[in-house]
């Protein structure tokens, strides 16, 4: 008796990632977006497994004075269905990557401090 091969989504029926000002930024730059918000939406499931959705809001910013660099704003925000939203600040760079890991470690800082997820020492008896 052979059995058929079930195919799993990665992602749950209810879980999701929404990416918003994505399709303005370059191809390569939306492969590494999309490629870090997946990673980052790996490691906060395992922090809160009952996480239904995260939006990832980026937003560029061209100087008129230096037209070579860009600044770019990401805003971080997931929905639990226990709790309400919970927002990262909003956080900025030049550098893409480098807003987004920002961004994504003040998302876990504050998972970390609403839910008390870190570890302490035990006291004592």
């Amino acid at each position: 008796m052979r059995m058929a091969n079930k195919v799993v989504p990665k992602f749950g029926t209810h879980e999701m990632i929404q990416f918003v000002g994505v399709s303005e930024l370059a191809p390569e730059e939306q492969a590494l977006v999309n490629k870090l918000s997946t990673e980052q939406y790996e490691k906060i499931k395992r922090m809160i497994p009952n996480l239904e959705q995260m939006t990832v809001h980026i937003k560029q910013y061209e100087n008129d004075d230096q037209a070579k660099k860009k600044k770019y704003s990401l805003h971080v925000r997931i929905k639990i269905p226990s709790t309400s939203i919970i927002e990262s600040c909003k956080s900025h760079d030049f550098d893409l990557a480098r807003a987004l890991h920002k961004s994504f470690d003040d998302i876990r800082v504050q998972i970390e401090h609403k839910f008390h997820t870190g570890t302490r020492p035990k006291a004592y008896e």
